[in-house]
């Protein structure tokens, strides 16, 4: 484990640790304390944990905050619960709902980091005379040459959370530490058992916290019962070709459940909210070549203004790796435009475009901005009309 980069010894540096109740951020926790640290646990209340305390693989379930507390007692620590569930539902649960009705795809994992735990949970931090604000993301920041600290991918790729933490700002980056950003998970466990955690074998997470089993739709009409507006499922043409029980039921690039009869697999190219319409066509017409990038947060060392042309990777989807693109500034809007090298399939307004300086393993994250508007590159006839 690397140092922190922090100027006091560590008997004389206030941590604090944001405790989700898993393995990653209770050995987080667990090594700053063994290293002499002063560490202080906080874990966040987000939303009304009763009915999930014993679902297993979520997020910020109801036992999670019984975990982070057992953690912090085992390490003799400190430890705190702050009830986050009106800032969670206005800034994240909310935001996420409207966004569905929007017709697109928003990641609510995002504006959870952006909005609450690296903006409320760090302002608290500071209110405790802390040095730093650790977490147990998988995601490194080292310092630049020029001064300030860089945020860049995981030593181990398959748990790299960069894309989710490209809204951090500079300023944010300079007060933040992601100690596990240079270890495999496999090694993380292993400590979590030298370290006598209870937690050592628990699965990791796999659910938005408070979308139950990943049902969307379900989530949508509860919190917006008249959400469910039917409507047609039209061609690329504007032919229809079945009905709908509502958009909140779709998603881009969706294949199932379309139940439509025709003879070649369709799949969703765009949903219009306006008219309640649920656009399909052939897998070719998801194909994007363009995208147009709003809240455009840029950690890069050059100005925005000086981006056109620069060379870059890109990650449109969590799932996927980085792929090569070209950026162009867009001044007159004020945003980003991303022509990628090889056309994508699947990107929906909605979920965010990550930018990397390269397509190493290792690359420095220079920002990204949630998707306003896709070009799809489509050979369809009918797509141009």
């Amino acid at each position: 484990m690397n140092s922190l980069d922090l100027p006091k010894a560590p008997h004389e540096t206030r941590v604090v640790v944001a405790m989700s109740g898993g393995v990653d951020s209770s050995v987080v926790a667990g090594l700053l304390k063994r290293e002499g640290y002063d560490v202080v646990g906080v874990t966040m209340q987000l939303y009304d944990h009763g009915a999930a305390t014993h679902r297993k693989g979520a997020c910020c379930a109801g036992r999670d905050i019984h975990d982070a507390r057992a953690a912090a007692a085992h390490l003799g620590i400190p430890h705190y619960v702050l009830d986050y569930e009106d800032r969670f539902r206005d800034a994240v649960i909310d935001r996420f709902a409207e966004s569905y009705l929007a017709g697109e795809t928003p990641i609510p994992c995002v504006e959870c980091n952006r909005s609450l735990k690296f903006r409320d949970l760090l302002g608290l931090a500071r209110d405790l005379d802390a040095d730093a604000l650790a977490t147990g993301h998988y995601v490194a920041s080292r310092p630049l040459p020029e001064g300030g600290r860089g945020l860049y991918r995981a030593l181990d790729p398959a748990r790299d959370q960069s894309y989710f933490l490209y809204a951090t700002t500079a300023e944010q980056l300079a007060y933040l530490r992601f100690p596990l950003g240079e270890l495999p998970k496999d090694e993380t466990r292993a400590l979590a058992r030298s370290l006598g955690l209870a937690v050592a074998e628990k699965p990791d997470s796999q659910d938005i916290c408070f979308v139950p089993q990943g049902r969307y739709s379900e989530v949508i009409a509860k919190l917006r019962p008249d959400a469910a507006r039917p409507g047609e499922v039209v061609d690329l043409g504007g032919r229809v070709l079945g009905h709908h029980e509502g958009i909140i039921h779709f998603t881009v690039g969706q294949r199932r459940g379309l139940k439509l009869a025709v003879g070649e697999p369709l799949y969703v190219v765009r949903l219009e909210p306006e008219t309640a319409r649920v656009v399909v066509g052939p897998r070719s017409a998801l194909a994007t070549g363009r995208i147009r990038l709003t809240d455009l947060n840029w950690l890069g060392s050059q100005p925005v203004e000086s981006l056109d042309g620069l060379e870059v990777a890109v990650r449109v989807r969590s799932t996927r790796e980085p792929r090569p693109a070209r950026l162009a500034y867009d001044a007159a809007q004020g945003s980003l435009m991303v022509d990628l090298a090889t056309p994508e399939d699947g990107v929906s307004p909605g979920q965010a475009c990550v930018i990397y300086a390269d397509e190493d393993p290792r690359a420095r994250v220079l920002g990204g901005g949630t998707i306003a508007r896709v070009d799809t590159v489509s050979a369809h006839p009918a797509q141009a009309a």
